[in-house]
């Protein structure tokens, strides 16, 4: 007896060319003959229910982990899947060639504190410079041309990244050719290209999350735009008003200029007071004249300040973050291909359908994560096999890159060495009686206390105390280290942390008493003490409430150094530009004293070195330090403008950079604080409360959850405080390993105990619980849309015809 049918579903063309084992139209058989039934698929015959699994070819293995790994880790790259690029791509992701990508992204970047104008004492010579940058660019092109071949030639070419990379490397090479050729005929020039090293940072494929921040800002500036346009606007308006109503008054602003009177100086006047930063100074002239003016004031403030800065917000968070919900959709489609592809490589026909046997899942989790024990890789087995037939379903697979993101902590992993070497003397009754006093509650309150009390007496300035408390607080390491084992101890980062202070206290402490006129040492061991009095914080992880939020400020850390890195980015390339139109304008040489008057001073060096500074409010208030003469420098001025508190002394007419320059330099610092306060500070505070939200209503995930209940049904739960593991009682687990595994002795179902430990979440899971319940668990993606990477943002929210485990074979 024979059936024959052919599935319903047709991908396109291009999606046949390029992904294969994606998604294929298939011609499907039954037969049956006897008792023996099998399944003919695109001519290969799968028998059914066939005891054992057939053994998988070390490629198609080596393929299948490659696919996982890369949904575990969030990897976009399209790699050529034949046996010999398979091998160059693995080499292209070990640690030892993207590292030094990292370090040679680094130096490049960090060049500007040794080129011209360099930093004090850091200037090295052109010919070094160049060197250094010519090797950063040669690694650069390798990384190119290995991906190159990994990748098809089609797909490395249609990649905008890499044409960005190229075209930066090809107008870096020019600029240094053309500065080396000026400069040797005795002229003056600048790198005009230096500002674009950081398109190198972002347009690297491992710079993803980096990458993707860039890009949502970029998505996101139609809308940011109009709302800005509008607000140009009305400040425009209410510039045109403020002439029309103070120039007939002939008001005066303190400096003796006009107040009010010309209109573009109007325009600056009032867009610096939106950021609030002359207020009430730019009021005050209009107000003594008459208090009636300031309604014209209270309007404007209100207006621009609180309700159009206020929907300006809330359209920078709404457009954000529908972009970025766009980018995680994608990201996940992308994931969930990626495994697909492994899935149709493992898959055998058992029992009326297509199952991956254990067999084939742990031979593959061996390759993907070697970290993980046979037992931790059963314990996952067990929550993915809910029927427990040793095998798992296309559903159960699909899980596979997110369980694995699940830190599943061994008892066996937190044996102290002391307890392995000497296990009679660990385990003695009054080593336990120690052991138990040292892990009790009352043992850390009891240190608390003391670092208080060491808090109170280096408040008041008591030095006399200082070694009994470091002798206190070295025994406690001492104590904690015998109790707890090394690896335990020095994987909590407050205990490293302690550990890392006593033990420089001590050290600057003895350097201080040998070297007793040293400054220098002692400087380091006042700031080291004064750090001691951080191990305050350490006890407020004590109370529920601030333990939660220290939880989740940690677990936010990623979201906000990718952020961090838009932010130093944006430093970069403004520092860049504002050292080649400002250095050497203004220098700071000091200013006259009573020691060193101004009559006795350099005339040459008062002023900030420029006579155009005399009788300003920049030199009044000793702004000069506040320059653009070395990267450094610009990046403390940059900040200093961030922070906007007087931000306009640093550059307005007839004051600061203005002053050395013309009234256009207003534009620099125009468009910096628009990008970079306006726009990006209120991304980056939008983003931080969703995500902040997120984390601290979020205790576990659902995988967490579900192997915490799988851990329990199995009776292998170990009882952890902090990951301490306190529980020796025996056990009885219901936990069967691989077949042909002799049976685990008492002491090793003792140590086969588990519990899952802190969450450490990547940007990309934090951005995926952000957005859980608005994604389709089991949706793939547009059918249409071959490459994710044109995916736009309409077409996430109505997918008409989405991939899902169901339509994809």
């Amino acid at each position: 007896m024979e059936n024959h049918l052919k599935s319903m579903y047709s991908p396109s063309d291009k999606t046949k060319q390029n992904n294969p084992s994606l998604v294929t139209k298939r011609s499907i058989k039954f037969s049956k003959k006897g008792d023996q039934a099998s399944v003919t698929i695109n001519g290969v015959k799968e028998d059914v229910d066939v005891p054992g699994c057939p053994p998988t070819s070390d490629h198609d293995m080596h393929l299948a982990a490659t696919y996982v790994t890369d949904a575990k880790k969030g990897r976009n790259f399209k790699f050529k899947t034949d046996e010999r690029s398979l091998k160059f791509y693995y080499v292209y992701n070990k640690w030892y060639l993207v590292y030094p990508l990292y370090f040679f992204l680094f130096a490049i970047m960090a060049l500007a504190l040794f080129e011209e104008p360099a930093v004090n004492k850091l200037l090295l010579p052109v010919w070094a410079t160049m060197l250094i940058e010519f090797l950063c660019l040669c690694y650069f092109i390798f990384r190119l041309m290995h991906s190159a071949r990994c990748m098809p030639g089609p797909v490395w070419i249609s990649d905008i990244k890499n044409w960005v990379v190229v075209t930066v490397i090809v107008l870096t090479m020019i600029d240094m050719m053309v500065y080396l050729i000026i400069i040797n005929q005795g002229m003056q020039w600048f790198r005009m290209f230096r500002a674009l090293r950081p398109l190198l940072l972002i347009n690297f494929k491992e710079t993803t999350d980096l990458r993707r921040a860039f890009r949502n800002i970029r998505r996101s500036l139609m809308g940011i735009f109009s709302v800005l346009i509008l607000l140009f606007l009305v400040i425009g308006l209410f510039a045109l008003l403020a002439r029309e109503i103070f120039q007939d008054d002939a008001l005066l602003k303190p400096d003796a200029t006009n107040y009010m009177s010309e209109y573009f100086e109007n325009f600056w006047d009032l867009y610096v007071l939106v950021t609030t930063a002359n207020s009430p100074d730019i009021m005050m002239p209009a107000y003594d004249a008459s208090p009636w003016y300031m309604i014209f004031f209270v309007i404007y403030v209100i207006l621009c300040i609180y309700i159009f800065m206020s929907i300006f917000l809330a359209v920078i968070y709404k457009d954000y973050r529908k972009h970025l919900k766009n980018e995680v959709q994608k990201s996940v489609f992308k994931k969930r291909r990626n495994l697909l592809h492994a899935w149709d490589i493992l898959k055998v026909w058992r029992g009326g359908l297509f199952v991956v046997p254990w067999q084939r899942w742990q031979d593959l989790m061996k390759r993907v994560d070697k970290s993980k024990s046979i037992l931790q890789l059963k314990l996952v087995w067990k929550v993915l096999d809910k029927d427990e037939d040793n095998n798992i379903d296309k559903r159960a697979f699909m899980k596979t890159a997110d369980i694995l993101h699940v830190r599943i902590i061994e008892k066996s992993r937190f044996v102290p060495l002391w307890e392995k070497k000497l296990p009679k003397l660990y385990n003695s009754k009054p080593s336990r009686f120690f052991i138990n006093i040292v892990k009790h509650k009352f043992f850390s309150y009891f240190f608390d206390l003391l670092i208080v009390l060491n808090a109170v007496l280096i408040g008041v300035n008591v030095a006399s105390a200082e070694w009994f408390f470091l002798t206190i607080f070295s025994l406690e390491i001492v104590f904690k280290l015998y109790a707890l084992g090394l690896y335990r101890y020095f994987t909590n980062p407050w205990d490293v942390f302690d550990f890392t202070v006593i033990v420089l206290a001590v050290v600057l402490s003895i350097a201080a008493k040998v070297a007793t006129r040293n400054s220098g040492v002692a400087r380091s061991l006042d700031i080291v003490l004064v750090l001691r009095v951080l191990r305050l914080v350490r006890i407020f992880n004590n109370f529920e409430r601030f333990k939660v939020i220290m939880k989740t400020l940690r677990n936010i850390g990623p979201s906000i150094f990718s952020f961090g890195g838009v932010i130093v980015v944006i430093y970069y390339v403004y520092a860049i530009i504002g050292m080649e139109v400002f250095a050497g304008k203004i220098t700071y040489y000091g200013y006259p004293s009573e020691e060193t008057p101004e009559e006795t001073f350099n005339a040459s060096l008062l002023f900030c070195g420029n006579p155009n500074l005399e009788g300003t409010v920049f030199y009044r208030d000793h702004y000069c330090n506040n320059n653009f003469n070395n990267v450094l420098k610009a990046y403390i001025t940059l900040f200093e403008l961030t922070i906007v508190n007087q931000w306009h002394d640093i550059l307005q007419k007839p004051t600061g950079h203005v002053a050395v320059t013309n009234k256009a330099a207003r534009l620099y610092f125009i468009f910096f604080h628009i990008t970079l306060v306006i726009i990006i500070v209120n991304i980056f505070i939008a983003f931080i409360l969703e995500v902040f939200m997120v984390e601290y209503s979020l205790s576990k995930s659902s995988f967490e959850s579900e192997i915490q209940r799988k851990i329990e049904e199995l009776g292998l739960k170990a009882m952890c405080v902090d990951t301490v593991f306190t529980d020796r009682t025996e056990l009885t687990p219901n936990m069967e390993v691989s077949e042909g595994q002799r049976e685990m002795s008492s002491e090793e179902l003792d140590l086969s105990q588990f519990c899952l430990g802190e969450r450490l979440n990547s940007v990309q899971s934090i951005l995926e619980n952000m957005f859980e319940g608005e994604l389709d668990e089991e949706d793939m993606g547009p059918t249409e849309v071959d490459d994710l990477d044109q995916l736009d943002t309409d077409q996430t929210e109505t997918i008409p015809n989405p991939f899902t485990l169901d339509n994809v074979a």
